[in-house]
C-alpha cells in the first residue's frame, strides 16, 4: 500500500494552505502573487508543485471517511514556521503513522469491496449477454461476437499478431486503445492474457470481433490502476497480420 503520510509535516502543511484557496479571500490573494523574479518563480514552483501533489492525497482521504480539518493544519504549517510546535516530534511522527495505518485499512476494505462487486457485475453481465444473438460462449467462458469475418489465416498461439484494438470496463470507461496512439501493437500471442491468446486464434485475418473475457481469463484480482481487481474486460480486436513462427531447423545426425 502506498504511504501518505511519510512526507515532512510542511509538505502537509502547505497542502492546507493549497486547498484553503478555494475560499474567496484566499483566491484573491493568489491571484494576485506577482512572479517577475526567478526567486519569486522559484519559491512559488516549490509551493505549487507540493501542493499539487498532495491535494489528490487529501480528496482521497476526505473520500476514504477521515475528514480533515484544513484549519488546523494552517495552524501547524505557521507553527512549524516559527518553531512554535504544539507537539513533539516523536508525538507528531507516532500520530502520522498512526493515520497512515487508518489509511491502508481503509484503501484495503474499499478494494475488497470493488472487487467482490466486480465479480458479481461480471457474472450478471455475462449471463445477460450470452443470450444476445450472434454471441458464442466458449468452453473457457470466453464470450465473442463476429462484428467483421474475415477471409485470412487464423494465428497460432506462438505467432506474433498485429492488431487494432479498444479496450473498455462494462460501465463503458475505455482504458486502452491503439486507435487513439494511432499505432497498431504487435505481440506474440502466448505472451497476453488468457482472453486474448484463446480468443484471437479464433479470427482469420480481416476479420473484427468482439470479445467479454471474464476476470479469471483477464487480470483475475490484480488492480493494474486502469482496471480494478476481478474486472470483466470489453474488447473489439481487429486482426490485421500474422507473423508465423518458423519452426526451429531439425538437428543434424551427430557424425561417427
Amino acid at each position: 500500500m502506498k504511504s501518505i503520510y511519510k512526507l515532512s509535516l510542511v509538505a502537509l502543511a502547505v497542502i492546507g494552505l493549497s486547498a484553503c484557496n478555494q475560499e474567496e479571500k484566499a483566491t484573491n490573494a493568489s491571484t494576485n502573487v506577482e512572479l517577475t523574479t526567478e526567486a519569486q518563480k522559484e519559491a512559488y514552483s516549490v509551493g505549487a508543485s507540493i501542493g499539487r501533489y498532495m491535494s489528490g492525497h487529501i480528496k482521497e482521504q476526505e473520500e476514504l471517511g477521515l475528514p480533515v480539518d484544513r484549519a488546523l493544519i494552517v495552524t501547524g504549517f505557521t507553527n512549524g514556521l516559527n518553531d512554535q510546535l504544539k507537539l513533539t516530534e516523536e508525538e507528531m511522527q507516532t500520530i502520522l503513522q498512526g493515520l497512515d495505518k487508518k489509511l491502508n485499512d481503509k484503501r484495503t476494505e474499499q478494494a475488497k469491496a470493488i472487487a467482490a462487486k466486480n465479480i458479481e457485475d461480471g457474472k450478471k453481465f455475462l449471463e445477460e449477454n450470452k443470450a444476445k444473438p450472434g454471441v458464442v460462449t466458449t468452453e473457457s467462458g470466453l464470450q465473442y461476437e463476429v462484428l467483421t469475418p474475415g477471409s485470412g489465416d487464423k494465428p497460432a498461439a506462438e505467432d506474433t499478431v498485429e492488431v487494432d484494438y479498444v479496450g473498455t470496463l462494462l460501465d463503458g470507461t475505455e482504458f486502452d486503445s491503439s486507435y487513439k496512439r494511432g499505432q497498431t501493437a504487435k505481440f506474440p500471442l502466448n505472451r497476453v492474457i488468457p482472453g486474448w491468446t484463446e480468443g484471437v486464434q479464433l479470427m482469420p485475418v480481416g476479420a473484427k470481433y468482439k470479445f467479454v473475457i471474464p476476470a479469471n481469463l483477464a487480470y483475475g484480482d490484480r488492480d493494474t490502476g486502469t482496471i480494478p481487481p476481478n474486472s470483466t474486460l470489453i474488447f473489439e480486436v481487429e486482426l490485421k497480420s500474422i507473423e508465423k513462427t518458423q519452426a526451429a531447423p531439425a538437428a543434424e545426425p551427430a557424425k561417427k
